[in-house]
């Protein structure tokens, strides 16, 4: 819990897909951590830089984001890859998410090997299955 109020600096922090009204708030992330699902951090110098948390149950990506001023280190990719690994080790068959359709969070997903499944409302939905080209996933 203690890590909450730093991934929501950093969710507050990016350029897109940012948060335009306070519907989700700190306290939205304590079920999101530890009922349904799990968190992961990247932490330098003492303060959180990056974060993404998925749901075990529905295999929901509820969040990947990384500070603006830390991207281009690799951050946003290893969580990436370790949520991805983690969520689909517990047995889901496959992972989904949104994101903006002109973002570079879109070309990043893509790059991984997610699959657009759907386009609605200025948003693209993805798909992960297990199994998906991990050659994509490094």
């Amino acid at each position: 819990m203690d890590d909450i109020p730093g991934m929501h600096k950093v969710r507050l922090a990016v350029r897109e897909n940012p948060l335009t009204s306070s519907f989700i708030r700190e306290e939205h992330y304590v079920p999101e951590i530890t009922v349904t699902g799990d968190g992961w951090v990247i932490e330098k110098d003492g303060g959180i830089v990056a974060f993404a948390i998925g749901n075990k149950l529905t295999g929901n990506i509820w969040a990947l984001f990384v500070d603006p001023s830390h991207e281009g280190r690799g951050y946003g990719s290893r969580l990436h890859d370790v949520m991805v690994e983690s969520l689909l080790a517990q047995g889901l068959d496959s992972l989904n998410l949104s994101t903006g359709a002109d973002t570079r969070a879109r070309v990043f997903y893509e790059c991984k090997g997610w699959r657009q499944v759907a386009c609605r409302d200025g948003d693209v939905w993805f798909e992960y299955a297990a199994g998906a080209n991990s050659a994509n996933s490094s």
